[in-house]
């Protein structure tokens, strides 16, 4: 591809300033990587909810 070439061309009809930048606008946002979502944090009072032990909740009802 030159640089004289356009990286889009219409093909049929005549589009509006707004419809070539709404067109634009979504070829741009799907073209960018996708970001994993961060890791939501556990706040403090649901970790004081769990048992400490490596074993988890199936330990956690037994005799120590």
């Amino acid at each position: 591809m030159s640089a004289e070439e356009p990286l889009i061309r219409v093909v049929r009809g005549v589009p509006t300033a707004e419809e070539l930048a709404a067109l634009v606008g979504a070829i741009v946002v799907r073209s960018r990587p996708a970001t994993a979502p961060a890791p939501a944090t556990t706040s403090a009072w649901a970790r004081s909810g769990r048992p400490a032990s490596s074993g988890g909740w199936r330990t956690a009802g037994l005799p120590r």
